[in-house]
C-alpha cells in the first residue's frame, strides 16, 4: 500500500488550468511541474510532494486534448489522481504517459484537502487514514496496470521489443 496527502479540486477542471497555455511552448517536464495547477491554486507547484494525490469531482480534465496536462501532474510528484469521472482524452492521455488514476463516485465529498488516503492501485482499493474509510475503486485490467507501472506507453513498447 502506497500512501499521501491529498489536493483536492472540483467538478470541470480543465487542462487550462492543470496547465495554462502559456507554457506549452516548453517540452521540460521540469518546468511544466513548476506551473502545474497555479492558475486554480497559487500554492501547488511549490507545496506538492511527491507521493500526493490529487482528488477530484466530475470531469477532470476536460478542455483540449493537450498532453501536457498529465504530464505536468505527474512531473510535479503526485502518484494517483483519483475523480468521479475524466474527460475522455484525459483518461487516455493519463495512461499513456503512466500517472495512475482511478474513478469513484462519491470518495471525492467524503475526502478533504490533507487528508491522508492510501491505497493498492491493483486492487483499487483506497482508504482515508484521516477518517477512517475504505473505498473500492474501478481499477485498470491487468494489461493497462502493467503499462502505466512501467511509465507509460513508450516504455511498456520498449519493454515488449526486448523481449
Amino acid at each position: 500500500m502506497k500512501k499521501g496527502k491529498v489536493w483536492k479540486y472540483g467538478d470541470n477542471v480543465d487542462t487550462d488550468v492543470i496547465i495554462p497555455a502559456r507554457y506549452l511552448n516548453t517540452s521540460s517536464h521540469e518546468e511544466l511541474a513548476k506551473h502545474c495547477m497555479e492558475d486554480i491554486d497559487k500554492t501547488f507547484a511549490a507545496q506538492v510532494n511527491s507521493t500526493d494525490i490529487i482528488i477530484a469531482g466530475d470531469n477532470f480534465g476536460c478542455g483540449s486534448s493537450r498532453e501536457h496536462a498529465p504530464i505536468a501532474i505527474k512531473a510535479s510528484g503526485v502518484e494517483l489522481v483519483i475523480a468521479k469521472s475524466f474527460a475522455r482524452i484525459f483518461y487516455r492521455n493519463a495512461i499513456n504517459i503512466g500517472l495512475p488514476i482511478l474513478e469513484h463516485p462519491f470518495l471525492s465529498n467524503e475526502t478533504d484537502k490533507d487528508d491522508f488516503l492510501e491505497y493498492d492501485l491493483s486492487q483499487g482499493i483506497v482508504r482515508n487514514i484521516t477518517k477512517g474509510k475504505n473505498y473500492t475503486c474501478n481499477k485498470f485490467p491487468d494489461e493497462i496496470q502493467k503499462l502505466v507501472n512501467a511509465g507509460g506507453l513508450i516504455n511498456y513498447t520498449r519493454e515488449k521489443l526486448k523481449t
